[in-house]
């Protein structure tokens, strides 16, 4: 007998030895094990997204309308509501406030990385130099307009024309370099933006009078990852941004449309048997900054979840800094479960289209709480959009004297607009 036939017999002997050992049990148990592995591994290290776009939240109950309406999908409905919020402009403020905004999360841009960025009535190109620094310079060359953020090479600390490689300097916009010509045109330079990068975003200063920009505040336990990123939760909504963080100082909306549990879900709570597993109790306070603080604002929040008469769960103490116009920094504090720390941003891509993030952090053995809790926040922000999407604003509302708040939110929102604020006759009309 060759080698060969007895290699093959021994390794025939094996597979039959291995065969026998797998039997149907032994395959159940190793597939249980490595699914349980899988789903511990999920609970707590895979972060948990939620994303709804425009036409995902609170259009289904004029999608159907069968009044004078034939068409019934849910983008003549949006454009119908989004016409009737632009005929009201006159009532509202400019569009765009003046403060830091967070254009991108930092994640979204990798090294050697440059993402085109339309929002704030801006074309912006970002981009990433290979040591992670980030630049923000205006989007289209002034050669022949190609968008440098399509296409465009990062080289150094330089973003090259994806055209005619034109070179522009991140530090101050100015063209270093045409590669077929031994001289530059005077003024050949694109605007480059104030920017920073903090607490996992990317933020831009815009303002319209070029006042130099506040300190934004670094939560050193983000920024140095000395806690966990749990998820975040992205939604679009059609309202003027003012709307969104006036619900902190309007006290009387907590309990109206947050009261439901929410496992009720957000469209329609009341009507849901799900309502019947506890409520949610609420108890805030608004107040404005002063001094330096001035762009500062503070909510404070208590929270708990009765299941039924007298018994109350998922105790919370909850402060917010409202900072500027569109920056929230929120932290949790439980007896139970310890700290817990949420971002969110507003970015205006449209005079009345907003850009909503929330990113959620923690202890990593929190992953299967903060699931849960990004779900819940995630359902009762949607709450929220039910509301926003098809109110209209009021420049002179009529309040009851338990509304005082919401008089002391809007005269210290106004700081956040000058004389030179762009009016909504001055913004393009891309989207409208």
């Amino acid at each position: 007998m060759d080698h060969l036939s007895v290699y093959s017999m021994f390794i025939k002997a094996h597979i039959t030895n291995l065969v026998k050992l797998l039997d149907p049990k032994t395959i159940l148990y190793v597939c249980m094990v490595v699914l349980v592995t899988l789903w511990i591994y999920w609970l707590f290290c895979v972060p948990f997204v939620w994303i709804k776009y425009l036409d995902d939240v609170s259009y289904s109950k004029v999608s159907k309308r069968e009044d004078f309406c034939r068409n019934n999908n849910k983008r003549d409905a949006i454009n119908r509501i989004r016409k009737a919020k632009k005929n009201s402009s006159n009532e509202m403020p400019p569009p765009f406030p003046n403060g830091w905004y967070a254009i991108l999360e930092s994640s979204k841009v990798r090294p050697g990385e440059a993402k085109f960025v339309a929002c704030l009535g801006e074309k912006l190109v970002v981009y990433r130099t290979q040591k992670h620094k980030v630049f923000i310079l205006d989007a289209y060359c002034p050669h022949l307009g190609a968008n440098l953020g399509v296409g465009g090479r990062v080289v150094g600390d330089n973003i090259e024309c994806p055209f005619h490689q034109w070179s522009f300097r991140g530090e101050d916009g100015s063209c270093n370099n045409i590669p077929y010509s031994t001289s530059i045109p005077r003024g050949t330079n694109v605007k480059k933006w104030i920017s920073q990068e903090v607490n996992d975003f990317i933020f831009i200063w815009y303002h319209a009078e070029s006042t130099d920009p506040w300190e934004l505040p670094v939560t050193m336990e983000i920024q140095e990852k000395k806690t966990s990123y749990h998820g975040r939760n992205e939604f679009y909504i059609n309202c003027h941004i003012q709307e969104i963080p006036e619900n902190g100082a309007d006290m009387a909306h907590f309990s109206a449309i947050h009261s439901e549990s929410f496992l009720a879900g957000s469209l329609a709570p009341s009507k849901s048997l799900l309502g019947l597993f506890g409520c949610h109790k609420w108890n805030a306070r608004w107040l404005p900054g002063t001094g330096e603080e001035k762009h500062v604002a503070e909510i404070t929040l208590t929270h708990s979840l009765q299941i039924i008469r007298k018994v109350h769960c998922f105790l919370m103490n909850v402060f917010v800094k409202q900072i500027g116009p569109s920056f929230v920094y929120l932290k949790m504090n439980s007896s139970t479960f310890g700290q817990i720390q949420v971002l969110q941003t507003i970015t205006p891509i449209e005079p009345l289209l907003q850009k909503v993030v929330h990113r959620f952090y923690g202890p990593r053995w929190l992953g299967p709480l903060l699931k849960v809790l990004i779900c819940a926040e995630s359902v009762m922000f949607e709450r929220d959009i039910n509301m926003w999407n098809h109110k209209v604003f009021r420049r002179n509302p009529i309040l009851a004297k338990e509304d005082s708040s919401i008089k002391q939110f809007r005269m210290w929102y106004s700081q956040f607009y000058t004389s030179s604020s762009k009016q909504f006759s001055e913004v393009s009309n891309d989207g409208w």
